[in-house]
Protein backbone atom coordinates (compact mmCIF):
# COMPACT_ATOMS: atom_id res chain seq x y z
CA UNK A 1 0.00 0.00 0.00
CA UNK A 2 1.34 3.43 -0.89
CA UNK A 3 1.70 6.07 1.82
CA UNK A 4 -0.03 9.40 1.43
CA UNK A 5 3.22 11.10 0.49
CA UNK A 6 4.68 8.62 -2.00
CA UNK A 7 6.01 10.42 -5.07
CA UNK A 8 4.95 9.71 -8.63
CA UNK A 9 8.53 8.62 -9.33
CA UNK A 10 8.32 6.05 -6.52
CA UNK A 11 4.95 4.87 -7.83
CA UNK A 12 6.44 4.31 -11.25
CA UNK A 13 9.10 2.14 -9.65
CA UNK A 14 6.41 0.08 -7.95
CA UNK A 15 4.79 -0.80 -11.26
CA UNK A 16 1.56 -0.44 -13.18
CA UNK A 17 -0.80 -1.33 -10.33
CA UNK A 18 0.40 1.60 -8.21
CA UNK A 19 0.16 3.97 -11.17
CA UNK A 20 -3.40 2.76 -11.75
CA UNK A 21 -4.27 3.57 -8.13
CA UNK A 22 -2.92 7.09 -8.49
CA UNK A 23 -4.80 7.64 -11.74
CA UNK A 24 -7.96 6.25 -10.13
CA UNK A 25 -7.94 8.85 -7.37
CA UNK A 26 -7.29 11.66 -9.86
CA UNK A 27 -10.07 10.54 -12.16
CA UNK A 28 -13.53 12.13 -12.11
CA UNK A 29 -14.81 8.57 -12.47
CA UNK A 30 -13.93 8.02 -8.81
CA UNK A 31 -17.23 9.29 -7.50
CA UNK A 32 -20.12 8.56 -5.29
CA UNK A 33 -23.12 7.31 -7.03
CA UNK A 34 -25.21 4.60 -8.59
CA UNK A 35 -26.02 4.94 -12.21
CA UNK A 36 -29.42 6.50 -12.68
CA UNK A 37 -29.87 7.74 -9.11
CA UNK A 38 -31.46 11.13 -8.42
CA UNK A 39 -30.30 13.66 -5.81
CA UNK A 40 -32.94 15.00 -3.44
CA UNK A 41 -32.15 18.67 -2.63
CA UNK A 42 -31.62 19.69 0.98
CA UNK A 43 -34.09 22.10 2.54
CA UNK A 44 -31.29 24.02 4.30
CA UNK A 45 -29.08 25.08 1.40
CA UNK A 46 -26.60 27.76 2.60
CA UNK A 47 -27.18 31.37 1.48
CA UNK A 48 -24.77 33.28 -0.76
CA UNK A 49 -21.33 33.93 0.80
CA UNK A 50 -21.05 37.13 2.81
CA UNK A 51 -17.34 37.50 2.01
CA UNK A 52 -15.39 37.34 -1.28
CA UNK A 53 -14.48 33.65 -1.08
CA UNK A 54 -14.39 31.85 -4.41
CA UNK A 55 -15.37 28.31 -5.36
CA UNK A 56 -17.03 27.19 -2.15
CA UNK A 57 -17.76 23.49 -2.47
CA UNK A 58 -21.32 22.59 -3.41
CA UNK A 59 -21.50 19.27 -1.59
CA UNK A 60 -24.36 17.96 -3.71
CA UNK A 61 -22.26 18.50 -6.86
CA UNK A 62 -19.15 16.73 -5.57
CA UNK A 63 -18.21 14.19 -8.24
CA UNK A 64 -14.57 13.20 -7.70
CA UNK A 65 -12.18 12.28 -4.91
CA UNK A 66 -9.75 15.07 -5.75
CA UNK A 67 -11.18 18.56 -6.21
CA UNK A 68 -10.12 20.03 -9.55
CA UNK A 69 -7.94 23.14 -9.38
CA UNK A 70 -10.56 25.38 -10.97
CA UNK A 71 -13.19 24.28 -8.44
CA UNK A 72 -11.03 24.42 -5.30
CA UNK A 73 -12.03 27.12 -2.79
CA UNK A 74 -9.71 30.10 -2.36
CA UNK A 75 -9.37 32.58 0.50
CA UNK A 76 -6.92 35.49 0.60
CA UNK A 77 -6.31 38.17 3.19
CA UNK A 78 -4.42 40.75 1.13
CA UNK A 79 -5.38 39.70 -2.39
CA UNK A 80 -3.37 37.66 -4.88
CA UNK A 81 0.11 39.19 -5.26
CA UNK A 82 1.67 39.57 -8.71
CA UNK A 83 4.76 37.34 -8.86
CA UNK A 84 7.09 36.77 -11.80
CA UNK A 85 7.81 33.04 -11.62
CA UNK A 86 10.98 33.52 -13.70
CA UNK A 87 12.63 35.92 -11.24
CA UNK A 88 11.05 34.59 -8.04
CA UNK A 89 13.35 33.20 -5.34
CA UNK A 90 12.83 31.65 -1.91
CA UNK A 91 15.13 32.93 0.82
CA UNK A 92 16.12 30.54 3.61
CA UNK A 93 17.87 32.16 6.56
CA UNK A 94 18.09 32.55 10.31
CA UNK A 95 19.58 29.97 12.63
CA UNK A 96 21.10 27.71 9.97
CA UNK A 97 24.64 27.02 8.73
CA UNK A 98 24.02 27.92 5.09
CA UNK A 99 21.59 30.79 4.36
CA UNK A 100 20.84 30.98 0.65
CA UNK A 101 18.21 31.64 -2.01
CA UNK A 102 16.52 29.06 -4.23
CA UNK A 103 14.89 29.41 -7.62
CA UNK A 104 11.94 27.26 -8.54
CA UNK A 105 14.21 25.20 -10.77
CA UNK A 106 16.59 24.66 -7.82
CA UNK A 107 13.72 23.21 -5.81
CA UNK A 108 12.62 20.98 -8.66
CA UNK A 109 16.04 19.30 -8.71
CA UNK A 110 15.38 18.01 -5.17
CA UNK A 111 13.57 14.69 -4.55
CA UNK A 112 9.85 15.11 -5.16
CA UNK A 113 7.19 14.19 -2.64
CA UNK A 114 3.40 14.09 -3.03
CA UNK A 115 0.64 14.12 -0.44
CA UNK A 116 -3.13 13.83 -0.79
CA UNK A 117 -4.64 16.27 1.71
CA UNK A 118 -8.12 17.64 2.41
CA UNK A 119 -7.39 21.30 3.15
CA UNK A 120 -10.08 23.09 5.17
CA UNK A 121 -10.44 26.75 6.08
CA UNK A 122 -10.48 27.14 9.87
CA UNK A 123 -13.67 29.22 9.59
CA UNK A 124 -15.55 26.56 7.64
CA UNK A 125 -18.98 25.88 9.26
CA UNK A 126 -18.52 28.89 11.51
CA UNK A 127 -21.34 30.66 9.65
CA UNK A 128 -24.51 29.31 8.04
CA UNK A 129 -23.30 30.48 4.61
CA UNK A 130 -19.84 28.93 4.95
CA UNK A 131 -20.11 25.16 4.52
CA UNK A 132 -17.88 24.60 1.49
CA UNK A 133 -14.48 25.91 2.57
CA UNK A 134 -12.73 22.60 1.92
CA UNK A 135 -11.19 20.69 -0.96
CA UNK A 136 -9.10 17.57 -1.45
CA UNK A 137 -6.08 17.61 -3.76
CA UNK A 138 -2.81 15.88 -4.59
CA UNK A 139 -0.05 18.31 -3.72
CA UNK A 140 3.50 17.94 -5.07
CA UNK A 141 6.78 19.49 -4.00
CA UNK A 142 9.78 18.81 -1.77
CA UNK A 143 9.99 17.63 1.82
CA UNK A 144 10.14 20.64 4.14
CA UNK A 145 12.01 18.66 6.79
CA UNK A 146 14.70 17.47 4.38
CA UNK A 147 14.99 20.99 2.96
CA UNK A 148 15.59 22.51 6.40
CA UNK A 149 17.98 19.81 7.59
CA UNK A 150 20.11 20.20 4.47
CA UNK A 151 20.80 23.81 5.49
CA UNK A 152 22.22 22.75 8.88
CA UNK A 153 19.83 23.75 11.68
CA UNK A 154 21.66 25.32 14.64
CA UNK A 155 21.16 23.98 18.15
CA UNK A 156 19.38 27.09 19.47
CA UNK A 157 16.64 27.01 16.81
CA UNK A 158 13.12 26.70 18.24
CA UNK A 159 10.74 27.92 15.54
CA UNK A 160 10.31 28.26 11.76
CA UNK A 161 8.55 31.33 10.31
CA UNK A 162 6.97 31.30 6.83
CA UNK A 163 6.53 34.61 5.00
CA UNK A 164 4.25 35.18 2.00
CA UNK A 165 4.47 37.77 -0.75
CA UNK A 166 1.00 39.12 0.10
CA UNK A 167 1.10 42.24 2.25
CA UNK A 168 -1.42 44.46 3.99
CA UNK A 169 -1.88 47.03 6.73
CA UNK A 170 -2.19 45.75 10.28
CA UNK A 171 -3.08 47.70 13.42
CA UNK A 172 -1.00 47.01 16.51
CA UNK A 173 -3.08 47.98 19.58
CA UNK A 174 -2.33 48.08 23.30
CA UNK A 175 1.32 49.06 22.92
CA UNK A 176 2.70 49.38 26.44
CA UNK A 177 -0.52 48.02 27.94
CA UNK A 178 -1.54 51.44 29.27
CA UNK A 179 -4.89 51.78 27.54
CA UNK A 180 -7.02 50.73 24.65
CA UNK A 181 -5.48 53.18 22.19
CA UNK A 182 -2.24 54.12 23.93
CA UNK A 183 0.56 53.84 21.42
CA UNK A 184 -1.45 51.93 18.79
CA UNK A 185 -0.11 52.25 15.25
CA UNK A 186 -0.64 50.83 11.78
CA UNK A 187 2.01 49.23 9.59
CA UNK A 188 2.22 47.20 6.41
CA UNK A 189 3.32 43.63 6.97
CA UNK A 190 3.57 40.45 4.91
CA UNK A 191 1.34 37.54 5.80
CA UNK A 192 3.34 35.22 8.05
CA UNK A 193 2.80 32.20 10.30
CA UNK A 194 5.15 30.00 12.29
CA UNK A 195 5.50 26.46 13.64
CA UNK A 196 7.77 25.03 16.26
CA UNK A 197 10.84 23.36 14.80
CA UNK A 198 9.45 19.94 15.73
CA UNK A 199 6.17 20.69 13.93
CA UNK A 200 7.97 21.99 10.85
CA UNK A 201 10.07 18.82 10.61
CA UNK A 202 6.94 16.64 10.38
CA UNK A 203 7.60 14.28 7.42
CA UNK A 204 4.17 15.10 5.94
CA UNK A 205 4.96 18.79 5.32
CA UNK A 206 6.04 19.88 1.84
CA UNK A 207 7.07 23.01 0.00
CA UNK A 208 4.48 22.69 -2.74
CA UNK A 209 4.76 23.78 -6.38
CA UNK A 210 2.18 21.42 -7.95
CA UNK A 211 -1.54 20.87 -7.43
CA UNK A 212 -3.16 17.79 -8.92
CA UNK A 213 -0.16 17.33 -11.22
CA UNK A 214 -0.28 20.88 -12.64
CA UNK A 215 1.73 24.00 -11.71
CA UNK A 216 0.29 25.63 -8.61
CA UNK A 217 -2.36 28.18 -9.69
CA UNK A 218 -1.87 31.83 -8.73
CA UNK A 219 -4.84 31.92 -6.33
CA UNK A 220 -3.51 28.84 -4.54
CA UNK A 221 -0.04 30.20 -3.82
CA UNK A 222 2.04 30.05 -7.01
CA UNK A 223 4.91 29.58 -7.36
CA UNK A 224 5.39 27.99 -3.91
CA UNK A 225 3.32 27.42 -0.79
CA UNK A 226 3.48 25.43 2.39
CA UNK A 227 1.31 22.34 2.61
CA UNK A 228 1.02 21.11 6.20
CA UNK A 229 -1.46 18.20 6.19
CA UNK A 230 -2.26 18.18 9.91
CA UNK A 231 -3.19 21.88 9.98
CA UNK A 232 -6.06 24.18 9.03
CA UNK A 233 -5.67 26.22 5.86
CA UNK A 234 -4.44 29.35 7.67
CA UNK A 235 -1.16 27.60 8.50
CA UNK A 236 -0.59 26.55 4.87
CA UNK A 237 1.11 29.81 3.91
CA UNK A 238 0.79 30.76 0.22
CA UNK A 239 3.12 32.72 -2.08
CA UNK A 240 6.20 31.87 -0.03
CA UNK A 241 9.15 34.22 -0.37
CA UNK A 242 11.09 33.65 2.84
CA UNK A 243 11.58 30.99 5.49
CA UNK A 244 13.37 31.96 8.69
CA UNK A 245 14.61 29.50 11.30
CA UNK A 246 14.41 31.42 14.56
CA UNK A 247 15.71 31.17 18.12
CA UNK A 248 12.66 33.11 19.40
CA UNK A 249 8.90 32.63 19.26
CA UNK A 250 7.06 34.54 16.54
CA UNK A 251 3.92 36.55 17.37
CA UNK A 252 2.67 37.93 14.09
CA UNK A 253 -0.86 39.39 13.89
CA UNK A 254 -2.26 36.23 12.25
CA UNK A 255 -1.24 34.30 15.34
CA UNK A 256 -1.53 36.77 18.23
CA UNK A 257 -4.48 38.97 17.19
CA UNK A 258 -6.36 37.12 14.46
CA UNK A 259 -7.11 33.42 14.11
CA UNK A 260 -7.38 32.77 17.82
CA UNK A 261 -10.16 30.77 19.45
CA UNK A 262 -11.72 32.02 22.68
CA UNK A 263 -13.40 29.43 24.87
CA UNK A 264 -14.05 28.66 28.52
CA UNK A 265 -12.12 25.81 30.13
CA UNK A 266 -13.15 23.89 33.23
CA UNK A 267 -10.41 23.49 35.84
CA UNK A 268 -9.84 20.56 38.17
CA UNK A 269 -11.52 22.35 41.10
CA UNK A 270 -14.72 22.90 39.10
CA UNK A 271 -14.06 26.56 38.37
CA UNK A 272 -13.60 27.89 34.84
CA UNK A 273 -11.34 30.32 33.05
CA UNK A 274 -11.36 31.93 29.62
CA UNK A 275 -8.46 31.32 27.26
CA UNK A 276 -7.31 32.59 23.86
CA UNK A 277 -5.71 29.78 21.89
CA UNK A 278 -4.01 29.70 18.51
CA UNK A 279 -5.97 28.21 15.62
CA UNK A 280 -3.67 25.47 14.46
CA UNK A 281 -4.19 21.80 13.76
CA UNK A 282 -7.28 20.39 12.06
CA UNK A 283 -10.05 18.84 14.12
CA UNK A 284 -12.12 15.72 13.50
CA UNK A 285 -15.14 16.46 11.33
CA UNK A 286 -17.73 15.00 8.95
CA UNK A 287 -20.43 16.28 6.63
CA UNK A 288 -23.52 14.82 5.00
CA UNK A 289 -23.10 15.68 1.33
CA UNK A 290 -26.23 14.44 -0.42
CA UNK A 291 -29.15 12.03 -0.37
CA UNK A 292 -30.12 10.10 -3.50
CA UNK A 293 -32.81 7.70 -4.58
CA UNK A 294 -32.84 5.00 -7.24
CA UNK A 295 -35.80 2.68 -7.79
CA UNK A 296 -37.11 3.58 -4.33
CA UNK A 297 -33.77 2.85 -2.61
CA UNK A 298 -32.39 5.83 -0.70
CA UNK A 299 -28.72 6.41 0.11
CA UNK A 300 -26.94 9.05 2.23
CA UNK A 301 -23.43 10.14 1.17
CA UNK A 302 -20.83 12.14 3.07
CA UNK A 303 -17.18 12.78 3.86
CA UNK A 304 -14.99 12.83 6.98
CA UNK A 305 -11.57 14.39 7.54
CA UNK A 306 -9.34 16.40 9.92
CA UNK A 307 -7.84 13.60 12.01
CA UNK A 308 -7.39 9.85 11.43
CA UNK A 309 -10.93 8.46 10.99
CA UNK A 310 -11.89 5.03 12.34
CA UNK A 311 -15.57 5.14 11.44
CA UNK A 312 -18.51 7.43 10.70
CA UNK A 313 -21.94 7.20 12.31
CA UNK A 314 -25.21 8.65 11.07
CA UNK A 315 -28.41 9.46 12.94
CA UNK A 316 -31.76 10.16 11.30
CA UNK A 317 -34.07 12.36 13.34
CA UNK A 318 -33.81 11.13 16.94
CA UNK A 319 -33.04 7.53 16.01
CA UNK A 320 -29.99 5.46 16.97
CA UNK A 321 -26.51 6.08 15.58
CA UNK A 322 -25.82 3.77 12.63
CA UNK A 323 -22.37 2.99 11.24
CA UNK A 324 -21.80 4.07 7.66
CA UNK A 325 -19.63 2.26 5.11
CA UNK A 326 -16.36 4.07 4.36
CA UNK A 327 -15.64 3.96 0.64
CA UNK A 328 -12.34 3.68 -1.22
CA UNK A 329 -9.67 6.21 -0.37
CA UNK A 330 -9.03 5.05 3.20
CA UNK A 331 -5.34 4.51 2.48
CA UNK A 332 -4.85 8.22 1.75
CA UNK A 333 -3.70 9.25 5.22
CA UNK A 334 -4.56 12.95 5.01
CA UNK A 335 -7.28 12.85 2.36
CA UNK A 336 -10.93 12.95 3.20
CA UNK A 337 -12.85 9.70 3.58
CA UNK A 338 -16.02 9.16 1.57
CA UNK A 339 -18.82 7.24 3.29
CA UNK A 340 -22.39 6.18 2.59
CA UNK A 341 -25.36 4.69 4.40
CA UNK A 342 -28.33 2.96 2.79
CA UNK A 343 -31.52 4.50 4.19
CA UNK A 344 -34.13 1.80 4.17
CA UNK A 345 -37.80 2.70 3.74
CA UNK A 346 -37.80 6.33 4.94
CA UNK A 347 -41.21 7.73 5.79
CA UNK A 348 -42.62 10.63 3.83
CA UNK A 349 -42.07 14.09 5.26
CA UNK A 350 -39.19 16.15 6.65
CA UNK A 351 -36.17 14.50 8.26
CA UNK A 352 -32.95 15.60 9.94
CA UNK A 353 -29.70 13.80 9.14
CA UNK A 354 -26.67 14.16 11.44
CA UNK A 355 -23.24 12.59 11.03
CA UNK A 356 -20.31 12.24 13.40
CA UNK A 357 -16.79 10.97 12.82
CA UNK A 358 -14.97 8.78 15.34
CA UNK A 359 -11.19 8.95 15.37
CA UNK A 360 -8.74 6.10 15.60
CA UNK A 361 -7.95 7.36 19.12
CA UNK A 362 -11.62 7.00 20.14
CA UNK A 363 -12.30 10.72 20.01
CA UNK A 364 -15.84 11.56 18.81
CA UNK A 365 -16.76 14.61 16.77
CA UNK A 366 -18.59 16.83 19.30
CA UNK A 367 -22.26 17.73 19.15
CA UNK A 368 -23.29 21.35 18.77
CA UNK A 369 -24.28 21.51 22.45
CA UNK A 370 -20.98 20.04 23.62
CA UNK A 371 -19.17 22.55 25.82
CA UNK A 372 -16.16 22.79 23.49
CA UNK A 373 -18.47 24.07 20.72
CA UNK A 374 -21.37 25.71 22.57
CA UNK A 375 -19.17 27.87 24.81
CA UNK A 376 -16.75 28.94 22.08
CA UNK A 377 -16.88 32.68 21.44
CA UNK A 378 -15.27 32.71 18.00
CA UNK A 379 -16.27 31.03 14.76
CA UNK A 380 -12.91 29.32 14.13
CA UNK A 381 -12.48 25.56 14.56
CA UNK A 382 -16.20 24.84 14.30
CA UNK A 383 -16.13 21.06 14.05
CA UNK A 384 -19.46 20.30 15.72
CA UNK A 385 -21.84 17.72 14.28
CA UNK A 386 -23.69 19.17 11.29
CA UNK A 387 -27.38 18.40 10.70
CA UNK A 388 -28.97 18.59 7.25
CA UNK A 389 -32.68 18.80 6.57
CA UNK A 390 -34.50 16.99 3.76
CA UNK A 391 -38.04 16.15 2.65
CA UNK A 392 -38.93 12.68 1.41
CA UNK A 393 -41.95 12.80 -0.94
Amino acid sequence: MTTAYTSRRELLKQGGAAVAVLAFFDSPLFAWGREGERTIPFLDQPPEPALPISNLLDWQQLDSYNTSNDRFFAVGHFGVPEIDRRSWQLELGGRIDEPRSYTLEDLKTLPKKEVVFALECSGNSGFDWFQGGIGNARWGGVSLGDFLRSAGILDDAVEVVFYGADKGKTTFPYIGGLGDDMGAFEAEMPFARSMTLKEALDPANILCYEMNGAPLPAEHGSPLRLIAPRWYGIANVKWLTRIEVSDAHFLGPFMSQRYVTVREHELSDGSTEWRRELVGKSRLKSMTAKVTVKDGAYRIYGAAWGEPVARVEVRIDEGPWMEAAIDQGKEQEFGWKFWHLDWRSPSSGEHRITSRAVGTDGKVQPSMDDRIIAEKRTYWESNGQITREIRIP
